[in-house]
């Protein structure tokens, strides 16, 4: 017998009617559960960002310089040849500090 509104069974509705399953309704939008908690959703967000690590170390080399320094250092001579300072080299290199996407870099322990 179909079970929602008139519809034939689905194969899935099918095979729950064979094994004596009863039918899951579904709830509606108001009663789904809510977001996951934010150390949830951070804990998540850090495992992509270490998978996504791994990927990029991965990468054959140009790949992983396109990926990884090549958009900051067009920005970085972009704006280089706007400023046209009197040392490019150290003006380039104090910008890619200030402008890397990864944030500042943690200093090397002390040994």
């Amino acid at each position: 017998p179909p079970i929602l509104g008139g519809e034939p069974p689905s194969a899935m509705e099918d095979a729950a009617a064979a094994i004596g399953a009863e039918p899951i309704e579904a709830k509606p939008t108001s009663e789904v559960d809510p977001a996951p908690p934010a150390d949830v959703a951070d804990a998540f967000a850090a495992a992509g960002e270490a998978q996504t690590a791994m990927h990029v170390q991965s990468l054959p080399i140009r790949a992983y310089l396109d990926t990884t320094v090549v958009p900051v250092l067009l920005d970085g001579m972009s704006a280089l040849v706007k400023e046209r300072p009197p040392n490019p080299v150290e003006w380039l290199a104090a910008y890619l500090v200030k402008n890397n996407p990864q944030g500042p870099s943690k200093p090397p322990a002390a040994g």
